[in-house]
This record gives C-alpha cells, structure tokens and sequence, in this order.
C-alpha cells in the first residue's frame, strides 16, 4: 500500500510565486498567454506536479530548466487556471464560488466540509473532471512518505458514495501501460482502477469502469480512474489529445 502523499506546503509555493512575480516571470500560469478580460478560471485541485515541477525549496522552482508539464497548457486553453489548496471556505463552498469548472486530479483526502462544498458545487451546476488514481504509477524524486511527493493512492469514498459510485481496483493485474477506449475517447493507463455503480444515481460507465460519466443534480461528473493520462512523458501527444477529449466531455453543456 503506498503511503499517504500531500501536496508541496502552501508557504512554498506561494512563496516561489511571488518571488516570481518580483523577478518579472510573471503570475500567469498558462501557456504563455495572457488571459482574455472575462475569460473563465479552471479550477484545478492536485497533488501532481502540474503548475510546478518538482523541487527541494523555492529556489529549485525558481531555477528549474525542466520544460514545463505538458498538461498546463492544455488546461490553460479552457481558460486561466486557478490553483486551488482548498475546496471549503470558513462557509460554504468558498474558492469553488467563482468556478464553473473543475479539474481535480489525483488529490489529498478531502475533509468533511470539503466533501459537503464539492458535492453542493456540483449539485448546484458545477462540471467538474476527477482523475482518481487507487495506484499511481508515475515515479517521483521525493521518497515514500515525503509529504511532497504526489498522492500515491486516492481515499475519496465519501464524496463517490455520496453519487453512487464505488472505485475498485484489483490488485492481481499485471502492470505495464496499454489503451483502453471508453466514452469515445483513447486513454492510457497503467494499472488502472475502475469504477462501479454503488446507489441510486444517474451515471454510466465507459470501457468497462474505467470511466463514468454522472448527471448529479444541475451539474456533471466525469471521474477516471487511473492518471496515466496525466504522466510528464508525452513525445506524441497522445496524452494531450486523451485530456482534451476529457475536458470536452466533462465541460460539455448539459
């Protein structure tokens, strides 16, 4: 079982930003574009290192030469991205609130007011893309029970529960990355989990539980479970390609 993973301290990573902001690198997280007056965020709630690159302290971020994650600007092309910490304010759903949509991809443990914001969020006309991986494969530089190092496991049963799911995972199955098709889409994974209907709910599965799809109250779900997609490794862009077609179906209008 792998152990219990976080994301980097908060203090570090605001703390690398505004250094940033001070040396002219700027606070923009996207593609290199500028955001369009209006244009709406994309939350995007994740252990994985997305928006940073993995680093010992402030200045590893700050000096890293590694190219950014692919990821990034794919997300960015929906609109500018907004690093969430948090999905609860002191009342109600806080940062959610100015959000539309949402990417949460292989996080920490939700607390209980995070469940009860998440779940009102949706319910309320939320789209959101959740990457839930029981068994991530990617390496990490930081060891096992480095608090910075990616959540090797997800531990979401209440909120899945509370839209009638259940992620399962067998953990006889061979590794090694393969494709799988499911809701249209060619998705990589690598010892994947799959998801299972566990109540009453409106929610289909695609590539034999790999992926759902859940009408949940006004608002959508999309849920897969493996992060495979999400690896750094992407020379052919498949990767890119598997997470737009992701994004579409997740921030489709109902």
């Amino acid at each position: 079982m792998a152990a219990r993973r976080r994301l980097p301290p908060l203090a570090l990573l605001l703390g690398a930003l505004l250094l940033a902001a001070a040396l002219g690198l700027g606070a923009w997280l996207g593609s290199g574009r500028a955001p369009a007056q209006g244009e709406a965020p994309v939350g995007l709630f994740t252990t994985l290192p997305i928006l940073w690159n993995e680093a010992d302290d402030v200045a590893g971020l700050l000096n890293d030469t590694a190219p950014p994650h692919w990821a990034r600007a794919v997300l960015a092309r929906r609109g500018p991205i907004a690093a969430l910490d948090t999905l609860a304010g002191p009342e109600g759903y806080g940062p959610l609130e100015r959000l539309r949509h949402l990417v949460i991809a292989q996080p920490r443990p939700l607390s209980p007011g995070e469940n009860v914001a998440l779940d009102t969020w949706v319910r309320g006309g939320g789209h959101l893309l959740l990457i839930a991986d029981p068994a991530l494969t990617e390496q990490s530089r930081f060891a096992l029970g480095d608090p910075r190092r990616p959540q090797g496991l997800v531990l979401l049963s209440p909120i899945l529960r509370r839209w009638g799911l259940e992620l399962q995972f067998d953990d006889v199955q061979p590794p090694g990355e393969r494709e799988v098709r499911a809701g249209g889409l060619v998705l990589p994974v690598n010892l994947p989990g799959r998801f299972a209907i566990a109540g009453a709910g409106n929610c289909r599965l695609w590539g034999e539980g790999l992926a759902v799809t859940c009408a949940v109250g006004q608002g959508r779900v999309v849920a897969l479970a493996d992060a495979a997609v999400l690896e750094r490794s992407d020379a052919d862009g498949n990767r890119a390609t598997a997470l737009s077609g992701l994004l579409d179906l997740a921030f489709a209008a109902r």
